[in-house]
């Protein structure tokens, strides 16, 4: 049996990246984050968030068409789920994915 001692899990910080009324229901924004695009998107069951960088040929996935949780990249229409980050049409690949808090209608990314 081995046991962990010492071990802690990596530190999440939460940073503000704008209002609940900056998105409109089934759109994206990108925002900056330590010096990184990411896509933020509003769903009709909450907000997701991932990088903004299509794994394929890095296409701007703020940009994109979204529906039934996913969003297609605007250049060549890979489209990835927006809960897993993983591409599901278009070829193989995955973009991280980051929790997103609303809190008193404020916008806040678990990084």
């Amino acid at each position: 049996m081995t046991v962990a001692t010492g071990a802690t899990a990596p530190r999440r910080e939460l940073v503000r990246v704008g209002r609940v009324s900056d998105i409109p229901l089934l759109e994206g924004r990108s925002v900056e984050v330590a010096g990184k695009r990411i896509a933020v998107f509003h769903l009709p069951d909450g907000f997701r968030a991932c990088d903004n960088a299509c794994p394929h040929a890095g296409g701007p996935l703020a940009d994109g068409l979204v529906g039934d949780g996913c969003v297609n990249c605007p250049l060549h229409n890979w489209r990835i789920d927006l809960a897993t980050g993983e591409v599901v049409a278009g070829g193989d690949g995955a973009v991280r994915v980051y929790p997103v808090h609303v809190r008193d209608g404020e916008l806040w990314l678990e990084v």
